[in-house]
C-alpha cells in the first residue's frame, strides 16, 4: 500500500464523516463542493471533516483510484464511499443523509 493510500485510510479511520472536496467547508472552491457541504450541514453534520484536494495533490491524484469514483467531492461515512455531490444532495432531499449522519455519530 502506498503512503498516499495510508494517508487516505488514516483520514477515514480518524473521522466518521469525511468530505474530500475542492476548498474547505468555509470556503468551497467549486459549486459541487459547496452544495455537498450545504447538504451535510443541513443534515446535521456538525462534525464534518474535510480534506482540501487542491492543497493535497497526491490525494487528488490517487483518491479516484482508491475509491473507484472519478470526481470530487467524495463523501465517506464510517469509511464507506457514499458518492459525490448529486448523490449527497439526493440523500439530503430524501432524508436519508440525516439518518446516515446520525448513525455515523453513534458508530
Amino acid at each position: 500500500m502506498s503512503s498516499v493510500e495510508e494517508r487516505i485510510r488514516a483520514e477515514l479511520e480518524a473521522h466518521p464523516i469525511v468530505l474530500f472536496m475542492k476548498g474547505t467547508a468555509l470556503f468551497p472552491m467549486c459549486g459541487f463542493s459547496s452544495r455537498a457541504v450545504q447538504a451535510l450541514k443541513a443534515a446535521g453534520a456538525t462534525d464534518l471533516h474535510t480534506v482540501n484536494v487542491l492543497e493535497e495533490p497526491e490525494i487528488r491524484a490517487n483518491l479516484p483510484r482508491f475509491s473507484d469514483w472519478p470526481t470530487f467531492p467524495q463523501l465517506f461515512v464510517n469509511g464507506e464511499l457514499i458518492g459525490g455531490c448529486d448523490i449527497t444532495v439526493e440523500l439530503a432531499e430524501s432524508g436519508e443523509l440525516a439518518r446516515l449522519v446520525a448513525d455515523a455519530r453513534k458508530a
